[in-house]
């Protein structure tokens, strides 16, 4: 028997779930459903992320709730959009099968007039954030006289967040002999006394011990100089060639400074935080969960209700402020009984926080030193090593070129091709990591925290324009196609803030939340002037150096050394070109793990 059925989930449920890929209850879910679906008790679940908690509520929800009845039976309160989404999206799936299920998600950031379409339509599952819930019961648009199970998930969460007084406002309006069921991963005495303050007699059912962090998970830490933080990191991408990963950094400013100057160093990355727009943050989120997406680099609220499989790696460029949120944050990888890494990249001074975070994870983490530039190289090269030779291969189409390839290759013997095919690689960085400095730092020589302001958004590591032989000079800005910018559009944007003609502009090449624009070299201090002030919809409109050379041969750029590798572009089965970007999603391109410093002008 299906032990979902065993537990006293009906068939057409398990049916669903089993679609899903539900093959056995996780810990949670094993001891939380039969206690919920009894429906007598208040509840208290402490369970880490990645457990599978919204089966564990959401289910015992689909047997109890009357499908008849076209009212709000259950209220899910929830400290995200992104966890909203999950939410409702995850319900609507367990209850496929299940006639006249009605589930609405209420959230801020999208058009509120499409939800209380869905609510005077009429639903019985609400899953809500509690500002844009509050302001649906301040228009009197909602009657929840009926609900008779409310949800807090991720309470504790919610109450960092400062949404309290919401909770109280929004529980007032619930019936009293309502039962509410309360799921977080810590249990500070906030959440404490919101359990106290609205439960009575609550069952408490505790996985593994309070605070602690996924077992699963191995963390270790990384001691730098303030200076190099941002070349450690890339160094630690690098020597990691298949990363997915989520990246956290402590601001929205540090986020978006870090996500762009990854993209401009040639990797596959972008950035979810408060001032995207919700059209925005769902075309970033439905890249990361396609995977066509490496690095995601996120605050902690806009990470929260994340819920991807397969993450890899967490690292935090940035330790937070409050410890218990480095176990949100942990628990975005070994989701679902697998794996992970949780990398920390420190300086000297933040080791005390290291052992405190140690103390309420229960685990000890493990220093780790940067690789040097010889093990990138070789982590890499084998990389691409391992790649061809998993690589399926297309008998049919490749048959017909395999003569002519054969005779290419009939003066050289099996070594010295694969010497040459690996030194279509190797030569382009063997230059630029044969001087790589050692970025490991111990403690009485590590940088002080004030020089984070140098490198948190990698300025140091960024291309400079002299050296270039060539007429135009390409540029970022940080502004794109999710902005609803077409080509023209961006022409015309571009022309007029910076009073620059047309004809001055070359090749634009739009991307979805960035650009890559070339001008005619005499008008790039216009440009750069024209933009100083510009906004667009609240968002400052940064012009910076491209990351990546032009000009074949071109060199500068760089404080010491060569010019960085260029990437070597090739045309795919639709003709489209593919360059470094594409090389990185498959793990083999390389790109910059020296640690050297770069000439830099700044120019805003």
């Amino acid at each position: 028997m299906n032990p979902f059925i065993e537990l006293g989930i009906r068939h057409d449920i398990v049916n669903a779930i089993t679609e899903l890929g539900f093959e056995k209850p996780t810990p949670i879910q094993e001891q939380a459903v039969p206690v919920l679906l009894a429906g007598s008790n208040d509840f208290v679940g402490l369970a880490q992320t990645g457990t599978g908690k919204t089966a564990a509520f959401g289910l015992p929800l689909l047997e109890l709730l009357d499908f008849s009845l076209n009212a709000p039976q259950a209220l899910i309160l929830c400290p995200t959009r992104e966890l909203c989404l999950q939410i409702s999206k995850d319900i609507e799936k367990f209850a496929k099968n299940v006639p006249d299920v009605h589930v609405v998600a209420v959230y801020g950031g999208a058009n509120i007039s499409d939800q209380l379409r869905q609510i005077r339509r009429g639903v019985q599952i609400v899953v809500a954030t509690p500002g844009r819930m509050l302001d649906i019961i301040g228009r009197k648009a909602i009657d929840f006289s009926n609900v008779r199970y409310v949800v807090l998930d991720e309470a504790d969460e919610m109450l960092n967040m400062g949404f309290q007084e919401d909770i109280n406002n929004i529980l007032s309006t619930t019936p009293k002999e309502k039962k509410t069921w309360l799921f977080s991963a810590t249990m500070p005495a906030e959440v404490r006394r919101i359990a106290k303050q609205y439960m009575t007699d609550p069952v408490e059912l505790t996985m593994g011990t309070k605070n602690t962090g996924n077992v699963n998970i191995e963390h270790e830490y990384y001691m730098v100089r303030a200076r190099d933080k941002y070349a450690a990191f890339k160094r630690i991408v690098d020597f990691n060639p298949d990363i997915f990963g989520i990246v956290f950094c402590r601001t929205k400013v540090e986020t978006q400074e870090i996500a762009e100057a990854l993209i401009k160093d040639g990797y596959n990355a972008d950035a979810l935080h408060g001032d995207l727009s919700q059209q925005q943050r769902d075309k970033v989120m439905k890249r990361y969960r396609d995977r066509s997406l490496q690095l995601l680099i996120a605050t902690d609220v806009a990470a929260r209700g994340i819920d991807v499989n397969d993450v890899t790696h967490v690292i935090n460029f940035s330790l937070p402020d409050e410890i218990e949120n480095y176990t949100h944050r942990s628990g975005r990888t070994a989701r679902a009984g697998k794996t992970g890494i949780s990398i920390a990249i420190i300086n000297s001074k933040e080791m005390g926080k290291i052992r405190q975070i140690e103390r309420v994870i229960g685990k000890k983490f493990v220093k780790a030193e940067i690789p040097n530039g010889f093990d990138v190289c070789e982590k890499q090269l084998f990389g691409l090593v391992h790649k061809v030779n998993n690589v399926p291969v297309n008998e049919d189409l490749i048959g017909p070129y395999m003569a002519r390839i054969m005779e290419e290759f009939a003066e050289m013997d099996k070594e010295e091709i694969v010497k040459r095919f690996a030194s279509i690689e190797f030569n382009r960085f063997l230059d630029y990591y044969k001087n790589a400095p050692d970025l490991n730092a111990v403690a009485e020589s590590a940088g002080s925290f004030g020089d984070r302001r140098e490198t948190s958004g990698g300025k140091g590591e960024r291309f400079g324009r002299t050296g270039y032989k060539s007429d135009f000079t390409r540029l970022f800005l940080n502004l794109g196609s999710v902005d609803e910018f077409t080509r023209g559009d961006m022409l015309g944007f571009i022309c007029n803030n910076t009073k620059i003609s047309g004809k001055s502009i070359g090749k634009i090449d739009l991307k979805g939340v960035y650009t890559f624009f070339e001008v005619e070299n005499e008008v790039v201090d216009k440009v750069f002037s024209g933009f100083q002030t510009v906004e667009f919809k609240g968002r400052q409109v940064r012009v910076e150096m491209a990351g990546e050379g032009r000009a074949e041969g071109s060199k500068g750029g760089f404080g010491h050394g060569g010019g960085r590798p260029k990437p070597s572009y090739r045309s795919n089965s639709q003709g489209q070109r593919r360059g470094r970007d594409n090389d990185h999603e498959s793990g083999t391109g390389f790109r910059d793990f020296s640690g050297k410093r770069k000439e830099v002008k700044k120019r805003w």
